[in-house]
């Protein structure tokens, strides 16, 4: 399994980096995990606009699913060929209405589904491709949901947007790569059933077991280094920030 961070800032793009969005790979299938704002420019240095097979949204929020607007653009209007076949994009109960309504002026209500398969995201199991997929309720203002991607004995958890809950450890018990949002600092900002702060993401990889973890969703006026040093703190495994282009295979 191969995990190519796309994007990872936090609430808008940073200078280095797009919003959320992360491609993982195994036996030739890829699937998306989010498509933030300024993700799809940065996904064609991975991918190629016709090579997804699925995409997992998160959550509604802009930063992790406003691109699939120019995604649809891509797939639609294709300048070669016609529209591009269907391809199965989950998320939230609404996902198709949001994105129709964030899009505009489309040729009819319903064209937005030609392109992309929409399938509402519940608590559970079901195989993706070469994956099984987990999926479970995380804590943030919005239906939000983590994932659990494991291929061949392997494991990837994905936290999406969440303050700490129990269901994030569910997801994440004895994972290999625990991909987690880390958008507050400790001891600054404490609103709760939001976010995460560098220490509870650290607190969770301990409770979860996990084997190692990444760091990731940290908006620009936060401080990178002293959620590294907070999440090191309260977690004795491999911790790292992720960045734009950074590779994983495990």
């Amino acid at each position: 399994m191969k995990l190519t961070v796309v994007g990872c800032s936090g609430s808008f793009p940073s200078a280095e980096s797009a919003c959320s969005s992360y491609l993982v790979e195994a036996d030739g299938f890829r699937l998306l995990l989010d498509m933030g704002n300024g993700a799809l420019g940065e996904l064609q240095r991975h991918c190629g606009l016709y090579d997804l097979d699925a995409v997992l949204l998160s959550h509604l929020h802009a930063d992790h699913c406003i691109d699939m607007c120019g995604y649809f653009v891509a797939r639609y209007y294709r300048h070669d060929g016609g529209p591009a076949d269907a391809i199965p994009v989950y998320g939230p109960e609404g996902t198709e209405r949001r994105l129709s309504t964030a899009y505009g002026d489309m040729p009819d209500e319903k064209c937005m589904s030609e392109v992309f398969d929409f399938r509402t995201l519940e608590p559970g199991s079901f195989t993706l491709g070469p994956f099984t997929i987990t999926t479970d309720r995380v804590s943030h203002p919005v239906e939000a949901f983590g994932f659990r991607i494991e291929h061949d004995g392997r494991s990837l958890t994905y936290s999406g947007d969440t303050g700490p809950c129990d269901s994030l450890l569910g997801l994440a018990g004895g994972t290999d790569l625990f991909l987690c949002e880390a958008s507050f600092t400790h001891g600054k900002e404490d609103i709760p059933e939001l976010h995460l702060n560098g220490r509870q993401a650290g607190e969770h990889a301990d409770r979860a077991g996990a084997g190692r973890l990444v760091l990731t969703h940290i908006p620009p006026w936060t401080d990178p280094a002293r959620n590294l040093a907070d999440a090191r703190a309260a977690f004795d495994g491999p911790v790292e920030l992720a960045t734009s282009g950074a590779v994983y295979e495990f």
